[in-house]
């Protein structure tokens, strides 16, 4: 499936005056998409965080995690590496994401029972990542021209002001590899950051609800942000996962090699 790039109009997007708000800018739901798209886009950076699964009776499984990124040089994609080191059951574990915004990503998962890295196919992006209520395709955002969006309002979420958009699946093949017929995104209006999703399964009911915390800055010349908090819960099953950054930094010392199947195999 190709995607069209949308470089010209991000670029546009990002020129508001300061003043304007971004209804008064004369924004579509399509372009407040693309702001949250590129909000996310850091040049280079680190983490290392927990990520805590709780079920429907409240007992935790608390694993740690740490995570490198860095844009690929079009500005728009980026690859992504995350590897598990805590509890010993999942040490080792790690994944692997080239996003590709003419095409289907490249992702890979590394399993140290099975030795050898597995690629995944687009309709695996419905699947739990590493057993959590995140998909493998909620791991990033995806490309915003796949989806019609309609603006449904403003809402205020968690004291942050917010628009509301709807976003639905151009054709069939795009909703059946995520699992959503459709998703509302409440969007910040001071930098673009999400502040709450809701996913929708193919029968249209509601599936997860993301709950997403504080937003650090990280490029304030670029205006691109980190979350530190995510919380996805299925509303279907009383599960949830939570995801916290303890540590974000931008990072100089990344490179290409760092983002390959030999290198996501190491311990």
């Amino acid at each position: 499936m190709k995607r069209r790039t949308f470089l010209g109009a991000g670029a546009a997007a990002l020129a508001i005056p300061p003043k304007l708000s971004f209804a008064e800018a004369g924004l579509s739901a399509h372009d407040m998409m693309k702001r949250n798209f590129l909000a996310s886009k850091i040049k280079a950076f680190r983490t290392v965080g927990r990520m805590t699964l709780v079920n429907s009776r409240g007992e935790i499984r608390a694993r740690k995690t740490s995570t490198i990124s860095m844009l690929q040089p079009n500005g728009v994609d980026s690859k992504l590496l995350v590897k598990f080191s805590y509890p010993p059951d999942i040490n080792g574990t790690a994944f692997l994401q080239i996003q590709h915004i003419a095409g289907d990503d490249d992702q890979w998962i590394y399993l140290p029972a099975l030795g050898r890295s597995r690629r995944l196919v687009a309709n695996n992006k419905k699947d739990s990542f590493v057993g959590s209520d995140f998909s493998y395709g909620d791991v990033s955002l995806p490309n915003v021209d796949l989806y019609d969006h309609r603006l449904l309002g403003s809402e205020l979420i968690d004291k942050r002001d917010s628009y509301k958009v709807e976003s639905v699946p151009k054709n069939k093949q795009t909703a059946l590899d995520s699992g959503y017929s459709r998703k509302i995104t409440w969007l910040n209006k001071q930098n673009f950051v999400e502040t709450r999703v809701e996913y929708y399964d193919l029968s249209n009911r509601l599936l997860k609800t993301q709950k997403i915390g504080e937003a650090r800055l990280l490029e304030p010349d670029r205006g691109r942000y980190v979350a530190l908090h995510r919380e996805m819960a299925n509303q279907q099953t009383g599960h949830r996962t939570l995801i916290d950054f303890d540590q974000v930094s931008l990072a100089s010392d990344l490179r290409d090699d760092m983002f390959t199947t030999r290198f996501l195999e190491r311990g």
